[in-house]
């Protein structure tokens, strides 16, 4: 291998670390089994455990419903991490992941939950208005999938077969609170964009 390649690998892989250390943690958390000890919990959030606003994101059920979230966390690293910075999406991940336990938790019909799918859905919106203002069409048709699958989910409940994959319940309100997270971060831009001109 090339000394330019390895440099280039290299290069990459740290202007991904944001999305490596997510995926880490992830990994760990379900391969240890900690599962119990960060789902989102409203009893024990309710006792201070408030690490489950956000750790509750990194726990999954089992191994196909980790796999299926990891593959939508690769699809935003691949698509879309190129468009804004590692500090941007840190922030939205934690923007999302606290509005969305905030929502769970207002919502009161989930005692407990696991899963990235809330936060990917918050993602997806940022990215796919990232992809708008470079590739209009595209954003624009990425932008509408999402919101008819999240109407799709409120009007008749999980897509289907996808309770089946992920191994059991799907938490829809939770793709609508991401979804609404990652909008409502969307506001940070037109703000500064207003307040430029």
């Amino acid at each position: 291998m090339s000394q330019f390649l390895r440099m280039d690998i290299l290069y990459k892989l740290r202007s991904q670390k944001l999305w490596l250390v997510l995926f880490i943690i992830c990994f760990f958390i379900q391969i240890l089994h900690l599962e119990p000890e960060f789902r989102f919990d409203r009893q024990l959030i309710e006792r201070w455990q408030v690490w489950r606003l956000i750790s509750g994101h990194l726990t999954h059920l089992n191994w196909s419903h980790f796999l299926l979230n990891m593959a939508g966390l690769a699809m935003v690293v691949i698509f879309f991490a190129g468009y804004r910075s590692n500090r941007y999406w840190a922030q939205a991940l934690l923007f999302i992941s606290l509005l969305c336990s905030a929502g769970l938790l207002l919502d009161n019909q989930l005692e407990r939950y696991v899963g990235f799918s809330g936060v990917l859905h918050g993602l997806f919106i940022i990215g796919a208005r990232c992809e708008m203002q470079r590739y209009k069409i595209s954003g624009l048709v990425l932008m509408f999938i999402i919101i008819a699958k999240l109407v799709w989910e409120q009007m008749y409940g999980a897509l289907p077969g996808s309770e089946s994959v992920a191994g059991g319940r799907v938490a829809v309100n939770a793709h609508l609170y991401g979804g609404l997270a990652g909008a409502i971060f969307l506001l940070k831009d037109v703000f500064k964009l207003s307040v430029k001109k």
